[in-house]
């Protein structure tokens, strides 16, 4: 009957949440805790974050105005020297700037790789935000984005993208706007929602955007808390499913 059929599909999604197959359940407890900053933050506040539970850093590697953030290097081999296993970067790229993508993401891979390679653990994170740095024009902005992703993946690193469904839409005029293959999901988002909750239950009900529309392919990271100070450093609190 459609009773017995409905109470069947009752214990079976129970099964599934009380093993945490249901994209949300146990995502605040196996979720890992993280932070990101772009400023010089010391091998002590390294150590110090560490045994604060973080077990992640996503330091600036690139500056807004076109420049390298010449901290990266220090920062990542801190971050290493303390005991941090997962050493990623973000570039904040400059779209007004004369240099291309290209060049910028050319910058920032060049100095990793010749001045700290065994401090990056080799992911780039694309900071997709701030109309204010970008063109006020959605298919320019849409052009540059699309030559940062090729960018980024030409250099054979893993690569992802932090936004959130707002400054997606702002940027480039649509929250469903797509570029990049994800359909294995291995261009993941970090996206941001200041609301203080490490889990992800939020992202499909209200904050999902881009090539992560797809119920399937999960965030792997969200920035819940904005700046915030923590063991004498100025960070951002993020959890993710690394």
């Amino acid at each position: 009957t459609v009773y017995q059929i409905a109470v069947h599909m009752i214990v079976f999604l129970s099964v599934l949440l009380s093993c945490g197959l249901v994209w949300g359940l146990n995502s605040t407890e196996s979720g890992l805790r993280g932070v990101d900053y772009s400023e010089l933050v010391s091998i002590d506040s390294h150590s110090c974050l560490l045994q604060n539970g973080y077990s992640f850093v996503i330091p600036r590697g690139y500056r807004s105005i076109g420049e390298l953030d010449e901290n990266v290097c220090q920062n990542l081999i801190n971050a290493q020297s303390a005991g941090f296993d997962t050493r990623e970067v973000y570039i904040f790229p400059c779209p007004t700037c004369s240099s291309s993508a290209q060049t910028q993401m050319d910058t920032l891979v060049s100095h990793l790789k010749s001045t700290c390679p065994d401090a990056w653990t080799g992911r780039i994170w694309l900071d997709i935000e701030g109309a204010e740095y970008w063109t006020g024009s959605y298919s320019s902005n849409q052009a540059f984005y699309e030559s940062l992703v090729d960018a980024c993946l030409s250099t054979g690193y893993r690569c992802g993208v932090y936004s959130s469904q707002y400054q997606w839409s702002s940027l480039f005029g649509s929250t469903s706007y797509c570029y990049g293959d994800n359909s294995k999901g291995d261009f993941p988002v970090w996206y941001s929602h200041y609301d203080y909750d490490p889990s992800f239950d939020d992202y499909y009900s209200k904050y999902s955007f881009g090539c992560w529309l797809d119920f399937s392919l999960n965030p792997l990271a969200k920035q819940y808390s904005g700046t915030t100070s923590v063991c004498s450093a100025s960070v951002d609190l993020n959890s993710a499913l690394m």
